[in-house]
């Protein structure tokens, strides 16, 4: 009688034992929201979750298979792994996203992981530094990141396989694509020293009207922005390179920017078009500076000389006509400045 006691009171607690979520439950806040919701996303869902005025919300997603998705709040992004039966809470300042998103609950420290890696990698690549290096300092460069990657994915068992094996996978691909990109920067470089002649462009239409080629500007330091109209990354350093032409002024240095807008990729095999479209951002953007058309898009010399497979591309040259930098900063990043005030510009 005593075991058939002890085996009903087992089967009553395991009755009433809480069955498992079969969905995530997602609550938090962000701060200094940008729009009134957050977004979630991945391959084949896509939910959207309202904000409180105050930036709170709580909403639960039931899905298929644990997987990462992507969170966002108007233009910034994030990633976030979920799984049925998580209870994640989210916080972040939309103003320093990355380095105010924290989580806790069942489910943060994946990722956490998550969070860490972002900053790690973002530290380890950081593209200022890998554009300074010889093409031997890359590799080296490359190498010593690949395995402190590699050691931080590895490091807590405890994360679940699909975060670090969807890491793992990602490293060669993104490793590869940075050294192609640096390697390819840096060899332009090198075969430009500073110092060395530049390549030269000879009678460019002038938005302003006439042409202008690189010998009229003799005498001042000369920043050339290489872009299209089509050119997303080139579209977004314009309000950074505003405020550099803003900020230089008074001083001995000539902005130039020069399109490679083409018939097939702006015209629709229409050069007028292309030209068109070309004028047409220059007087929405209120673009300032030397605005350039190049004689032959992509296959002009001057573009073919500073082998430039990709944009956008900035060039520094100095007074006398001679290469500053091949490869120079974008606006956007802080070693511009540093590169100016270094010349005395």
């Amino acid at each position: 009688m005593k075991k058939i006691f002890v085996f009903l009171c087992a089967l009553a607690i395991v009755s009433c034992k809480e069955e498992p979520k079969n969905y995530v439950t997602l609550s938090g806040k962000i701060t200094n929201k940008t729009s009134d919701s957050i977004l979630l996303r991945n391959r084949t869902i896509t939910k959207t979750i309202l904000l409180a005025d105050d930036g709170t919300f709580s909403d639960t997603l039931k899905i298929d298979q644990p997987e990462v998705f992507g969170i966002f709040n108007g233009n910034i992004a994030a990633p976030i792994f979920l799984k049925n039966g998580f209870d994640i809470n989210m916080t972040a300042d939309v103003e320093n996203f990355e380095e105010t998103l924290e989580f806790s609950g069942p489910g943060a420290e994946h990722n956490n992981f998550l969070s860490e890696q972002i900053q790690l990698e973002k530290k380890l690549l950081d593209q200022d530094k890998l554009s300074s290096l010889s093409s031997e300092g890359l590799k080296t460069e490359i190498e010593d990141i690949r395995k402190e990657l590699t050691s931080f994915y590895n490091q807590d068992k405890g994360i679940d396989s699909t975060v670090t094996n969807m890491a793992k996978s990602n490293l060669e691909p993104m490793l590869n694509m940075f050294q192609n990109y640096f390697a390819e920067s840096i060899a332009v470089r090198e075969q430009f020293p500073v110092g060395s002649p530049s390549p030269t462009f000879e009678n460019y239409e002038n938005f302003k009207g006439g042409t202008t080629s690189l010998k009229d500007l003799e005498g001042k330091y000369v920043y050339i922005d290489v872009w299209a109209t089509w050119c997303g990354p080139c579209i977004a350093e314009i309000p950074a390179l505003k405020k550099l032409e803003e900020e230089y002024a008074d001083k001995n240095i000539q902005f130039v920017s020069i399109s490679i807008d083409d018939a097939m990729r702006s015209g629709g095999g229409d050069p007028e078009v292309a030209k068109t479209k070309w004028r047409t951002m220059i007087e929405e953007e209120n673009l300032a500076g030397i605005q350039l058309f190049s004689d032959k898009n992509w296959k002009s010399d001057f573009i073919q000389n500073y082998k430039i497979n990709g944009i956008p591309r900035f060039i520094l040259i100095d007074p006398n006509g001679n290469v500053v930098d091949a490869n120079a900063p974008r606006p956007s990043s802080k070693k511009i400045e540093e590169l100016f005030d270094g010349l005395s510009i």
